[in-house]
């Protein structure tokens, strides 16, 4: 008997899945770019040529974890910075919060861009570097809404904007040093908050030339 199409499509999705974990499991312990699918896909539990059936090469692979990671998160802070009161001390607070939550529940997604951002294969700096871009016309776009930025040429706002996500970075990787529902978490949220504060004050006070 023939197995059924969705089935055969829910166990690649099951084994593509599979595969992802398996690697962010094994780039705790060996970087992207000295891991073989050999690796991946003992781990797996599959030959060597399945790994191919999901994947073109361990480069893939990486831009498939790339975009895991960023894309979800994007969009996440997206809603936090377009929903509820527009003040920006609220809107700092709701993104501090929900970026916490997301690095607890996708330690190994973060670590994993951490780690690649600047060591790994040149496609995956470039997808990371593309995905903190797009970071970064987004935030601009919307720090344009804010009140008294009006006056601001784009540049202006795409400096602050880099500013703010290059600080949202260097939180998300201070966060993967310690324990979740730690002090030390809630002491990193609290500088995080007070930093984008501090950042913020100065900015509502420029004027673009």
């Amino acid at each position: 008997m023939t197995e059924p199409a969705a089935s055969r499509a829910e166990q690649k999705e099951r084994t593509r899945r599979a595969i992802l974990d398996a690697a962010l499991e094994l780039c705790d312990d060996t970087p992207l770019a000295a891991l073989s699918l050999r690796q991946v896909a003992k781990q797996v539990g599959i030959v060597p040529t399945g790994f191919y059936r999901h994947f073109a090469s361990i480069e893939d692979l990486g831009l498939a974890l790339v975009q895991e990671s960023l894309v979800s998160l994007r969009a996440v802070l997206r809603d936090v910075r377009q929903g509820g009161e527009p003040e920006y001390r609220a809107i700092i607070d709701r993104s501090v919060g929900v970026l916490v939550d997301h690095v607890r529940g996708r330690r190994g997604h973060f670590a994993f861009i951490a780690r690649e951002r600047t060591a790994g294969p040149e496609p995956v700096r470039e997808a990371i570097a593309d995905g903190l871009a797009l970071f970064e016309a987004e935030l601009a776009a919307d720090l344009a809404r804010l009140p008294g930025t009006s006056p601001w040429s784009a540049a202006d706002l795409r400096i602050l904007s880099n500013l703010i996500v290059s600080a949202m970075v260097a939180t998300a990787e201070r966060l993967l040093s310690v324990e979740p529902d730690s002090p030390a978490e809630t002491q990193i949220a609290h500088e995080a908050r007070t930093q984008l504060r501090m950042l913020m004050v100065g900015a509502t006070r420029w004027r673009s030339t």
